[in-house]
């Protein structure tokens, strides 16, 4: 089955016909044709989702950067891996060969065992998006050091909680990072976090902004000098299917994060195989994903997917915004881009300003435009495909999950008819199921349920870090035997998939999964606040914002109101990071619950949307008449 490009509707169905027929085989075939195995597998899938346990390829070995780097360079060393684009538009960009990826991490992968890391020791990467970040990745996975990369927007207290809770060695930061006009001090922050994190032994700091930082003694070192010093050869660590390979933390309706486990040799072949057909990609195709590499999009679709596939990756430091709202278009100009992959958030941003920040680009190189982090909304989608797209490159709305490891339902360009809104089909290997509130399975179309997946695909995460039970209650306990995504969807009348939402406590804005539990706990912290709520409303830009009622011990005029809301957002701010604040605050003398104390959040969602047509049966509630005042008072 070498078809590692699917090309037309109609093989597309054979081929995932196939894929759910003989699911053994369409994977055998695929990571046989495809990829370097230091040894072959004794086993291609064993699982059981009551336990659940899930092994790929059971037996291989394999590196996973042998199949990203080495077996590139006999035929394309000279050929840029990654291209980085800086924030500040008049620094020049930089074209990193695989010759020279090779090289640097390497060099990297040598300093990192000089400081005592070892296999399956874990290590925290705190950096912006520059070269360093993409290679040091690569260089964990070299040697077999388990690499948790937290987003550099990550507050000091969330920071801490991950590296604690994956007990990291090592962490891996920058002086500071760059953001449109503004600098940021990593380096202040993963200090503050390191406070309460004892296991951390070193700091190898990345000069970027040239800031003036506290180095600590016998803790902290430049990355640079140890680099210069380091040989450019390290044979890579031989690893079994099975290994992990990342921990990558995604926010939990409940409070702690959960360290989602990746494992080598199916994230592997998922990861470029999805990358492959989703993005039509060819070998001289210049491809370029804008999310950052601290979120699983960044890792499967910046990092791994592309370099297995020998192919072009962008990696953009800056802001869609600076110095203008044309960086997007200007960097697509400037380098040829094909294959373009963003948010919808960014795409909503960019649809408020005028037009003149598009047109002025010559856009002729696209090929295929991407969206990822939440269901692109109608609007949104037809200006993309407008005025970026100039209707001639098909939009892949991409539909998956930190979980899933991979894109799991998406149209595949010009094979795939496309409707605005809809994920469309699963890729090959998925087995999507709609469950009713019964736990039965819905059959054919034109059905709404809890979107499951009942057949193992190679990416999935195998645990949360530390905690299998948790994994199991979270992902495998809601419906037998199989897979929950806490997302519903509707399939329609031709089977197509269109995904309506969370139907649990997390939030997404700006494509980012919020849980409430978390932000409800950095509120409650506030000497003022007795309880608090918070729920999504409808936003132009973030397709969500988040909205807070709080109860106040004791009740205070509208000065108080406004100061204790300011300190709530600094709360949060310090708690999670600036990305979880709230937009609206309103302040209320109860929330609405029912007489087992649990919160009505669907009855304040409803009035945060300015939907108060139908709330349902309130009489039910243990005090329905907060319900009138909130409305009263409800901020618009």
């Amino acid at each position: 089955m070498s078809n590692y490009h699917i090309k037309h509707l109609e093989e597309y169905y054979k081929v995932y016909r196939k894929s759910v027929r003989e699911p053994e085989v369409f994977w055998e075939e695929i990571a046989e044709e495809h990829f370097v195995w230091r040894k072959r597998w004794d086993k291609v899938l064993s699982w059981d989702f009551s336990k659940p346990e899930v092994k790929w390829y059971e037996g291989a070995k394999l590196n996973i950067t042998e199949n990203c780097i080495d077996r590139h360079l006999r035929t394309n060393g000279n050929k840029t891996a990654i291209l980085f684009e800086p924030n500040n538009p008049d620094e020049e960009a930089q074209h990193i060969t695989y010759n020279r990826l090779y090289e640097r991490v390497n060099q990297f992968a040598n300093v990192l065992k000089s400081q005592g890391i070892q296999k399956g020791d874990r290590v925290c990467i705190y950096l912006p998006m520059i070269p360093e970040l993409a290679i040091s990745v690569l260089a964990c996975a070299r040697i077999g050091a388990i690499h948790s990369v937290v987003f550099a927007g990550f507050s000091s207290t969330a920071l801490a909680t991950r590296i604690n809770d994956s007990d990291c060695k090592m962490v891996i930061t920058s002086d500071g990072s760059y953001r449109g006009k503004k600098t940021i001090d990593l380096k202040g922050i993963v200090d503050e976090a390191l406070y309460e994190c004892p296991g951390v032994s070193n700091v190898l700091v990345v000069k970027r902004i040239n800031s003036d930082i506290d180095m600590k003694e016998g803790r902290d070192q430049w990355v640079q000098p140890l680099l210069d010093a380091a040989s450019k050869e390290c044979e890579p660590e031989i690893m079994n299917a099975e290994d992990p390979l990342f921990i990558l933390y995604t926010s939990g309706s409940t409070g702690q994060p959960k360290g989602m486990v990746h494992t080598t040799a199916g994230y592997m072949v998922y990861t470029a195989y999805t990358f492959k057909n989703i993005f039509n990609y060819r070998s001289n195709d210049v491809y370029w994903c804008t999310a950052d590499i601290g979120w699983i999009t960044g890792h499967s679709y910046i990092v791994y997917g592309p370099l297995a596939n020998g192919a072009t990756t962008v990696l953009f430091e800056g802001v869609p915004s600076y110095p203008d709202y044309g960086r997007f278009w200007e960097v697509v100009e400037k380098h040829k881009v094909n294959q373009f992959y963003t948010a919808p958030t960014a795409i909503r941003a960019l649809a408020k300003e005028k037009l003149e920040f598009v047109n002025k680009y010559d856009l002729t190189s696209l090929k295929v435009l991407g969206s990822v982090g939440e269901p692109i909304n109608e609007e949104a989608w037809h200006w993309y495909n407008d005025n970026v797209g100039k209707k001639n490159s098909p939009i892949v709305d991409t539909w998956w999950q930190t979980e899933t490891g991979g894109i799991m339902v998406a149209p595949l360009p010009y094979v795939t008819p496309t409707i605005p809104t809809y994920a469309t089909l699963p890729f090959p290997g998925i087995q999507p199921a709609l469950m009713d509130e019964n736990g039965e399975e819905l059959q054919g179309n034109q059905v709404e349920g809890r979107l499951c997946v009942k057949f193992p695909w190679p990416s999935m995460a195998r645990t949360i870090w530390g905690n299998h039970q948790r994994y199991k209650e979270t992902y495998f306990s809601a419906y037998e035997q199989k897979y929950f995504t806490g997302d519903g969807a509707l399939r329609d009348a031709v089977g197509y998939y269109r995904i309506t939402g969370r139907v649990d406590d997390v939030i997404i804005v700006s494509g980012h999964n919020l849980g409430t539990a978390p932000i409800e706990d950095a509120i409650n912290e506030h000497p003022a606040v007795s309880e608090s709520a918070i729920v999504g409303f409808p936003h132009d830009i973030k397709g969500n914002a988040l909205y807070g009622y709080v109860i106040l011990k004791e009740t205070g005029e509208s000065r108080v109101h406004e100061n204790v809301s300011k300190e709530i957002n600094q709360i949060i701010t310090e708690h999670i990071g600036p990305i979880a604040k709230l937009d609206k605050i309103q302040f209320v003398s109860g929330l609405p619950k029912t007489r087992s104390g649990k919160i009505m959040r669907r009855i304040l969602r409803k009035i945060a949307s300015n939907d108060t047509s139908n709330l349902g049966d309130t009489s039910t509630l243990l005090n329905p008449e907060v319900v009138d005042e909130i409305i009263e008072n409800v901020i618009k």
